[in-house]
């Protein structure tokens, strides 16, 4: 029997624990300074708005882990030794291992912006963040956050929640644009605004003002020299892997811990997962670094795999994310960049109320579907893989769309309106003949 040593406890670290007891009676330990349990990170925001207690985002009750001989340790790691197999902990206690999995996560983004190490700066993303932004949200006048993104939007609309004014800092010329495709990106900024959040686009931060008692009071714009009043800063200009106490200890390490296709680092029985591994050769159309958490759970799984000697090859499979950007859903499947590249043509529409939108994006010369793009609309996710893996024809996808579609019942359906606009763009005559229903998708996924 093994001793295997997980460092995290997020979704990569706790799926690894999970898949190694199924496969095995191996010893599993693992270490988070963070949290005595597992918890639901994405849940963060809904904890501080009262949609749930902290209790209710752990997946498993208390008791699941003595049950699974999985050891949990609320402790920090201060030190790996490599060559000895052992850690020192902040208790100064060693712990050996016979396996290693660094599940170490992500930290907020810092640029040497002065002040940015005041109190009452924050990011979101550690439950510590929450406890924070809770401590210090009592008689808060204005909140001011630097950065878009996914993590951007749920701190605004976790303070606009409480009412609590909000402006927000993006550098750039429209929200999120370096993911988003122009039309979408444009009707984000536009909800932005409507919900009553003062989008500031094209502009940067040059610095946190200290009160003289090292608190944030304000922030000046740099493209203006303005001072805006705060009492809570909110630093979300994205995160990177959390490996800076790593540097000098002999692990091969770029933006995060280099990793193989088997997720092994250039250290003996040491593996990465999650956002901290950097994939050497990432999958075509991947980045080497994906902070989602999908991906950290499949990680996981592959993790425990190889640890079991049961050689397995890390493979995401189609890329998909999914969010909300305060009442709007969003879905992406496959490839739907910002800028449409070469060979690749685009299918458009937008509902009037600037809330719905859908996007096809399909290969200009085979026709072949290529990617979803959806808001305020849902789509079954089986499908829309099933038909870019397939590389299905985009008129025999428009002719089955309705099937994709996963509102309710009663929801309205938008797949005519787009079906039309594909054959003004194109001259063709493609008809709906699938709705919606649960029977026609199963025989589908079946076929």
């Amino acid at each position: 029997m093994k001793h295997i040593v997980i460092i995290g406890n997020g979704i990569s670290g706790i799926t690894t624990a999970r898949w190694v007891r199924k496969l095995s009676d191996h010893k599993i330990t693992v270490i988070s300074s963070e949290t005595d349990h597992f918890f639901s990170r994405t849940a963060l925001m809904y904890i501080y708005m009262g949609h749930m207690r902290y209790e209710d985002t752990k997946p498993y009750e208390d008791w699941f882990w003595d049950k699974n001989r999985i050891e949990l340790k609320k402790t920090h790691v201060s030190k790996i030794e490599f060559k000895q197999k052992s850690l020192v902990l902040d208790t100064g206690e060693t712990m050996a291992y016979d396996k290693l999995v660094l599940a170490l996560g992500s930290k907020s983004n810092k640029f040497g912006w002065p002040g940015q190490d005041l109190k009452r700066v924050g990011g979101l993303y550690h439950y510590q963040d929450l406890e924070q932004m809770e401590v210090h949200s009592q008689g808060l006048k204005r909140a001011v956050i630097v950065g878009g993104g996914l993590i951007g939007i749920e701190m605004a609309e976790m303070f606009h929640a409480r009412h609590i004014p909000v402006t927000m800092l993006v550098r750039e010329a429209s929200y999120w644009n370096n993911i988003l495709p122009a039309e979408e990106s444009e009707m984000i900024n536009q909800h932005i605004w409507k919900n009553g959040i003062d989008l500031r686009l094209e502009v940067n931060l040059q610095e946190i003002v200290d009160d003289g008692a090292g608190n944030a009071c304000a922030v000046v714009v740099k493209e203006t020299d303005e001072k805006l009043d705060c009492g809570y800063v909110g630093l979300t200009a994205g995160v990177s892997p959390n490996v800076g106490w790593l540097k000098e200890s002999g692990l091969e390490i770029g933006r995060g811990i280099k990793v193989n296709e088997y997720l092994e680092t250039n250290m003996q029985d040491v593996y990465a997962i999650g956002d901290c591994a950097e994939q050497q050769s990432p999958a075509p159309g991947r980045r080497p670094i994906e902070a989602i958490w999908y991906t950290g759970r499949m990680m996981g799984e592959t993790a425990a795999y190889n640890i079991c000697d049961k050689r397995v090859k890390y493979n995401p499979g189609l890329w998909f994310n999914s969010a909300k950007f305060i009442d709007i859903e969003y879905q992406v499947y496959g490839e739907v960049p910002a800028k449409i590249r070469d060979g690749m043509t685009t299918l458009f529409w937008k509902h009037q109320d600037n809330e719905k939108s859908i996007r096809i994006n399909y290969d200009t010369e085979t026709k072949a579907v290529l990617g979803f793009n959806l808001f305020g609309i849902r789509y079954r996710h089986e499908v829309c893989e099933k038909w870019i893996v397939e590389k299905t024809h985009i008129e025999e996808v428009l002719t089955h769309l309705g099937m994709a579609n996963f509102d309710p019942e009663f929801y309205k359906q938008y797949e005519q309106y787009l079906i039309d606009q594909y054959n003004r763009q194109t001259g063709s005559s493609v008809t709906l003949k699938t709705k919606r229903g649960l029977n026609k998708v199963l025989a589908f996924l079946k076929s």
